[in-house]
């Protein structure tokens, strides 16, 4: 998990500063901006599911993750109350402080440039994470690992008729 922010802990005024200064209530600086009042924290897995949406969205992008990944995932699919599809299949994140770094395993269409899909991916996946949540993304890496033919889905082992 990652923490943004100041850490929560008040500034409380010295003794009789406010009766000196005549100032507002105790503990709340005057004008002070209400977004530092506080911490917010962002798990691993908020930052992997951002950066798996993204990728999807990228046209030329047919799927994400390895061959174990993608079968895991067709398996998951065809259960009934298993979830469905994962967001974060193919997507490893390191999340620190302020900073983030994202690894990618994605399948491409059959005819894209692979080059042109990797760098939309990349750009698409840094905006939408800095977007949402304020961390800086040093790296995208991203791993072709297949190229989806189009025909592909259709083939089904023939069946011998008895």
């Amino acid at each position: 998990m990652t923490d943004t922010g100041l850490p929560n802990r008040p500034e409380t005024p010295r003794a009789g500063s406010l009766g000196e200064r005549g100032g507002k209530s105790a503990g709340v600086p005057h004008g002070s901006d209400p977004g530092s009042r506080g911490r917010t924290t962002i798990a691993d897995g908020v930052v992997a599911k951002i950066a798996g949406m993204a990728a999807r969205d990228v046209p030329g992008v047919h799927s994400m993750g390895g061959g174990f990944a993608r079968g895991m995932g067709a398996m998951r699919e065809r259960m009934p109350g298993a979830g469905g599809k994962s967001v974060t299949s193919g997507v490893k994140v390191e999340v620190g402080d302020v900073q983030t770094a994202v690894d990618l395993e994605i399948v491409v269409e059959y005819g894209v440039s692979i080059i042109e899909v990797a760098g939309d991916v990349r750009e698409n996946v840094i905006a939408a994470i800095e977007r949402m949540t304020g961390l800086e993304v040093v790296e995208v890496n991203i791993a072709v690992g297949d190229v989806h033919l189009f025909d592909e889905e259709d083939e089904q082992p023939e069946r011998r008729l008895e």
